[in-house]
């Protein structure tokens, strides 16, 4: 953004460095940052053969006339990004520079008049399909929201102190007893330093944590009670989830290029599934809003003097927007819901985050005249404005939170740098107010000085805290590590036996790389902030690394297994974390029909039983079999992958939901679903379900990808039946797989037990990825294990089973009971020369070593004390038995690797 002095921030677009952010939108569109097209982008679309274009007549670029001058430059900068990224061959220089020629202009001009523009068939193509107005007004959306949630809880602790010196001045009053309560009982999360107990979320705990650090010190705190004051945790968390939620959906838009769909392809759904999240953005920015409103009108309440009050009731009245303005923007918004009017949608939902950030800029202003009122009242200058001597106020002394503390200060630095308190007297309020509104502006060139010293404070005032992990992280350690360690030797044990070679790979990809892969799963990616010249993301599964690494390499066959950490950005809860380890095992290459995929299954029941963590089954069908099944129920082929993901809910909601869902959002009829679900409902005994499904008449005999696997899955079946481990797999028509490259057998590994933990372990056979990267299709099939959920089964079945793991694997406890380092050391080290697993402790107190070598089940210790020195032997104990004897020392060791030998 531009500085104080007025120097505008530079975003570049279309170099390999740069990328675009939802602040830099922000900017653009309100006028503080300038455009600047890298060269070599330029130069790569003027480059373009001028033979190899096909011009439509011409092109209008427009936008809807409701849009502001900043939703329209917003959309212009998304759009000219998005040309610079999707450009090619067949595109020009023209719009491009008419947009970015625009952008620039000195002052900002209002809506464009491009007038009609000639634009080539590719160019035609991204525009019709950039989505730029709903992407760029959101990301204006992101950033306003973003800088809401930071700012929300400071102004709710200064409404907290504003409203609380009332009641604070009012303590043994009994003229509004339900209004004020003089005790702080109703504020826990406020005083408390536990919120655990009502607080569900880390997000509520974290908010309240943030008002505490705040009101750190305060005389004020608590003193006050109504709803809009005990929902400040839940709202403002719910806001923050929120942001966090959109954020996800807009910031992997803005930087991707335009793909050119068919007619009805996933642009539609992916502006449907932004649609769902901003619906909740409307609802807790409402809730925001009113809360604000609330809160705002207390402080207004709270003012001591009468002629103060009254002087900004009528500027607030006239300025401020009302709770009728809040419910009718709301009214429109869910006609435009109704409608599925995107850009009216974003248009009204931008308008409404405009007029929640206004209430919350009046109630920073009539906090801080609530709290500063005495003030200017000693200063006589109530008098001068009103021309009514003002109320003597309370001499009682009053102290603000640190936090607090520092956001007036920062008030009242911006209005004495302007001299807003000067001035000829009618008019001293009302510039009060003018300087507040200026300073608490986000188009304004003082806010992000604001807004980061607000950070500063609350990271500041918990400087002192002890650090924590990120959510959806955690640490290992004692027997977590053990159970660990345990699995993954078992794991690797398993995979070498089959003749698996290892491989690793970077915990991060180019983000090209990984984009279009996923379905509907792609916006979990985790995006890397770009560092040096290439947009990252970290790895969310192994598959696509290890198909980069085949086409990379010109690899045609491998067998390999890969154990490393895996990156999802979902909602972190129990058994779910945004950092996981899995476990994959995969085969490539031309081999005998069905081989890899029979040993596959095989290894991973092999697998399962090895780790025996408790009954499971194997679900197996075939994305062949799925897609003729669909066929069958006549489902366009455009909407296979969409009901596919619909069906892969199954585990989780009931055929009825689906159903509906089927209808209702993807348009099938009530025949088609009916079809559908006659098939999912089939499943059992793999050779008894196959022989039903090949009967004379079944319709899948009619189908050529059906009959295709069919056959296969016959080879599979027979092949698992020899080698006797069929009784593992249920075939299952109602399974189906989200990723999108899925070509041949799909499966999914379910433990059966009590512990729910979703998938054991997914897998399938995907022939066409390599060649997605590479000139080479080389067929793939493989399986991924979750390796965290066979932690938490495992965890659950020793704390069942009230089995102690030991944290080590300590042998021997070499102790020595004086206090001599040299020779414990002398000792302690031909232990350790002899390959024993040793630890060591010089203490002179017994019973230390004895507890120690209890508490870690160490099995032996040797002791030496004065005695044992002088006699030159020392104290073997075996500490289980606890039996003892003495043992010359120069024959210790030796005993040591026989005892140790017979554990």
């Amino acid at each position: 953004m531009a500085d104080a002095s007025g120097t505008l921030k530079t975003v570049t677009l279309g170099a390999k460095s740069s990328s675009l952010s939802a602040s830099s939108v922000h900017a653009v569109s309100a006028g503080t940052a300038r455009i600047c097209v890298d060269s070599s982008a330029r130069d790569r679309l003027a480059s373009s053969p001028p033979d190899g274009r096909s011009f439509s007549a011409s092109f209008q670029i427009s936008f809807p006339r409701y849009f502001t001058i900043e939703e329209t430059r917003a959309s212009l900068t998304v759009l000219l990004n998005k040309l610079l990224l999707s450009g090619r061959s067949g595109t020009g220089t023209v719009v491009v520079d008419l947009i970015s020629d625009f952008l620039n202009s000195v002052p900002p001009l209002g809506c464009p008049d491009f007038g009609n523009v000639a634009v080539s068939h590719e160019e035609l193509c991204i525009l019709d399909n950039s989505q730029a107005s709903l992407y760029g007004i959101c990301a204006v959306l992101y950033h306003q929201s973003t800088a809401l949630s930071t700012i929300i809880d400071p102004v709710a602790a200064l409404s907290c102190e504003a409203i609380s010196e009332a009641a604070f001045d009012r303590m043994g009053s009994e003229s509004d007893p339900a209004d004020w309560l003089t005790s702080s009982d109703s504020s826990d999360w406020l005083t408390s330093s536990d919120s655990s107990d009502w607080l569900t979320s880390k997000e509520e705990i974290e908010v309240a944590r943030v008002m505490r650090l705040l009101l750190n010190g305060s005389t004020l705190a608590g003193k006050a009670q109504c709803e809009a004051f005990w929902c400040i945790p839940i709202v403002h968390a719910t806001l923050r989830e929120v942001v966090k939620s959109v954020q996800s959906e807009v910031l992997v838009n803005l930087n991707s290029s335009v793909i050119i769909q068919k007619v009805g392809s996933s642009a539609d759904g992916a502006a449907k599934a932004l649609g769902n999240k901003l619906l909740e953005l409307v609802n807790v920015l409402l809730s925001i809003g009113k809360s604000s409103l609330c809160r705002a009108k207390m402080n207004l309440d709270s003012i001591a003097a009468d002629a103060l009050k009254s002087s900004l009731t009528l500027i607030f009245e006239k300025e401020c927007v009302s709770m009728e303005d809040l419910d009718n923007e709301f009214k429109v918004l869910m006609d435009a819901f109704i409608c599925r009017d995107y850009e009216m949608i974003v248009h009204e939902l931008y308008m409404l985050c405009g007029c929640v950030w206004k209430i919350v800029v009046w109630e920073v202003i009539t906090a801080f005249v609530a709290l500063e009122g005495s003030v200017l009242c000693e200063k006589g200058k109530l008098e001068e404005i009103t021309g009514v001597r003002a109320d003597k106020t309370s001499e009682k002394k009053v102290v603000l939170g640190k936090g607090t503390t520092v956001v007036m200060q920062l008030l009242k630095d911006r209005i004495q740098r302007n001299g807003e308190t000067d001035g000829d007297s009618p008019t001293l309020l009302e510039k009060l107010v003018k300087s507040l509104l200026l300073f608490l502006d986000m188009k304004g060139p003082e806010f992000d000085h604001f807004w980061n010293k607000v950070k500063d404070i609350v990271n500041t005032n918990g400087s002192s805290r002890l650090p924590k992990l990120p959510k959806g992280t955690r640490d290992f350690a004692n027997e977590e590590m053990v159970i660990r360690n345990k699995v993954f030797s078992i794991v690797t044990s398993v995979f070498k036996k089959h003749g698996a070679a290892a491989l690793d790979s970077p915990a991060f990809e180019l983000r090209e790389t990984m984009m279009g892969k996923y379905g509907m799963d792609s916006r979990l990616i985790c995006d890397l902030a770009d560092q040096g010249g290439e947009l990252c993301s970290l790895q969310y599964n192994l598959t696509i690394p290890f198909a980069r690494y085949m086409a990379m390499n010109g690899l045609t066959s491998l067998k390999k297994y890969q154990i490393a950490r895996v990156y999802r950005w979902d909602n972190p809860c129990s058994g779910r974390f945004h950092e996981v380890f899995q476990c994959d095992f995969d085969i490539a290459g031309q081999h005998v029909r069905m081989g890899p995929d029979f040993e596959v299954i095989h290894v991973l029941t092999e697998l399962l039983d090895k780790l025996s963590i408790g009954d499971y089954e194997v679900k197996l069908n075939h994305q062949k079999l799925l897609e003729g099944m669909l066929e069958i129920c006549g489902v366009p082929l455009e909407k296979f992958r969409t009901i596919c993901s619909s069906i892969d809910k199954l585990d989780k909601q009931s055929f009825e939901q689906i159903g509906k869902e089927m209808m209702e959002e993807n348009g099938l009829t009530a025949a088609m679903v009916e079809g559908i679900g006659n098939f999912v409902k089939e499943g059992g005994s793999p050779l008894e379900l196959l022989s039903k499904l090949q009967e004379k008449g079944s319709k899948f005999l009619e189908n050529e990808g059906s009959m295709h696997a069919l056959n296969d899955l016959e080879i599979l079946f027979k092949a698992l039946e020899k080698s006797k481990c069929i009784d593992k797999v249920v075939f299952d028509l109602s399974l189906a797989r989200d990723l999108d490259y899925y070509t041949g057998v799909i499966f999914e590994a379910v433990f059966k037990g009590a512990t729910q933990v979703g998938s054991i372990a997914t897998g399938g056979r995907y022939d066409n990825l390599i060649g997605m990267f590479g000139t080479k299709q080389v067929p793939v099939v493989g399986f991924s294990l979750e390796i965290e959920r066979v932690f938490a089964m495992m965890e659950q079945l020793l704390k069942d089973q009230n089995q102690i793991i030991r944290d080590t694997e300590t042998q021997v406890l070499v102790g020595f009971l004086v206090d001599d380092l040299p020779l414990a050391a002398e000792l302690v080290s031909e232990v350790w020369n002899a390959g024993l697993k040793a630890e060591f402790m010089v203490d002179k107190e017994l019973m230390k070593h004895i507890d120690y070598a209890k508490n870690s089940q160490i099995p032996w210790m040797v002791l030496v004390g004065e005695q044992e020195l002088s006699e030159g032997v020392v104290k073997l104990k075996d500490v289980e038995n606890e039996k003892e004897e003495l043992v010359p020392r120069s024959t210790i060791v030796e005993e040591l690797i026989n005892r140790t030998g017979e554990l």
